[in-house]
């Protein structure tokens, strides 16, 4: 087993929030959990549904850019994006192909500059990462 895993493609592709996935966020289902992160961005559930709506993944991330955010966005993204990550490995195959990535350490690592979600050239917070690795030792430690 590898000791860390940087890039969520490939084999890992499912790490990925653009990874095609239903989520249920706010009582609506999403296509990815891209989809339903930026779905949370705002309160207006006719936007949300909107979202859930969009083709595919980078135009939903590209049309989060432009909404306007919710007020408080900053102090509850992580939470946010916690219960996303959630709904997403709710689904069996998924939760245990999380599982199998132990005990390996989990790195968002992109070319795109996101040093918050991820690690770009070395740097970053890899919160995206750091949170998939709780879920995983949750699950983990729910079934022992």
């Amino acid at each position: 087993m590898k000791s860390k895993i940087s890039s969520f493609t490939g084999e890992y592709r499912f790490l990925s929030n653009f990874y095609p996935a239903r989520v249920y966020y706010s009582g609506i289902e999403f296509p990815t959990s891209e989809h339903a992160y930026v779905a949370a961005k705002t309160t207006d559930l006719t936007l949300r549904r909107e979202i859930a709506k969009i083709n595919h993944p980078a135009q939903a991330k590209r049309f989060g850019r432009i909404i306007d955010i919710r007020d408080d966005w900053n102090k509850v993204r992580l939470y946010e994006m916690r219960m996303i990550l959630e709904s997403k490995f709710s689904d069996e195959v998924l939760m245990d192909k999380l599982q199998s990535t132990a005990p390996a350490y989990l790195e968002e690592g992109n070319n795109w500059g996101d040093k918050f979600w991820g690690v770009c050239n070395g740097i970053g917070q890899n919160h995206l990462g750091k949170l998939l690795m709780s879920i995983r030792d949750d699950i983990t430690n729910k079934f022992q």
